[in-house]
């Protein structure tokens, strides 16, 4: 018995030991590593709404400049697509997966081939980064910024349905499907059902609520009646502002009266 006292004894004197020399290091202001692959704290990993488009035009030696799109994705890949301003061939892409630093401050883009990239992750701005990980200074800074396209929760990721295009109230025909539109805010791209064909094409939201379309592309079937769908579509290459209210989105030109209008699809709660 006196043997279990004793080795309990020492026992509680060594973790005491311990704590107390852990405590005086840290008031003395020695530095204790902390070994962690998780971000600690508020980062741009945990703490910016960093999915979406980013766009710019990069420094380039021997061209006029370099357009420069990247998609960063929630599920950690991304898309770029670069264009050699005044280069004949001059338009390339390529996708891959990226990965954060251990702070959660950079991102490395890793295409499927060719070399990987950094870059510094900011408020709305994707920061490009030389070979060794830093900030670009002088004259060209601000060059090696891509700026984030403007968002709006209000319009995207969700599904809006047609219920009238040129002051026409639209109705489902025998054998027409649903005509509608939905706005993906993480690759600024719209994808929809005109009532026969579905389409898609990229968007880019502006100040004052105005948006630019992008070229459209469709499938081809045939249906019996194709008016909805041609008037649609039509009205899809006019506009160029919007406004949403109460489960309602009109799409407009100019101050003329709405083009299209819609209303929000109710999605169903689970039971």
């Amino acid at each position: 018995m006196k043997r279990v006292l004793i080795l309990l004894s020492m026992a509680i004197f060594i973790a005491s030991s311990i704590s107390c020399s852990s405590e005086k290091s840290i008031e003395q202001g020695e530095s204790v590593e902390i070994s962690s692959s998780i971000p600690l704290g508020d980062n741009s990993q945990t703490s910016l709404d960093w999915k979406g488009v980013y766009k710019g035009t990069l420094p380039c030696a021997d061209c006029e400049g370099i357009e420069t799109t990247i998609i960063l994705k929630s599920d950690d890949t991304f898309r770029r697509s670069l264009n050699y301003l005044g280069k004949e061939n001059g338009v390339f892409s390529d996708e891959g997966a990226f990965k954060w630093n251990e702070n959660g401050s950079k991102v490395s883009l890793q295409p499927e081939e060719g070399d990987s990239q950094l870059y510094l992750v900011g408020e709305n701005a994707l920061y490009h980064l030389d070979k060794q990980g830093n900030r670009i200074t002088g004259d060209l800074e601000d060059k090696y910024r891509l700026l984030k396209n403007l968002t709006d929760p209000s319009l995207e990721d969700k599904k809006w349905v047609l219920e009238e295009v040129r002051g026409v109230p639209v109705t489902k025909g025998q054998g027409l499907k649903e005509a509608f539109i939905l706005f993906e805010m993480e690759t600024a791209s719209f994808n929809g059902n005109g009532s026969c064909n579905n389409f898609f094409g990229p968007y880019e939201l502006l100040e004052g609520n105005k948006i630019a379309f992008g070229n459209t592309a469709s499938t081809m079937m045939a249906c019996l009646d194709m008016q909805v769908e041609k008037e649609f579509l039509e009205v899809l290459r006019m506009v160029d502002n919007y406004s949403v209210g109460d489960s309602t989105l009109s799409i407009q030109k100019a101050k003329m009266a709405p083009l299209a209008r819609f209303t929000l699809e109710k999605q169903e709660l689970p039971k």
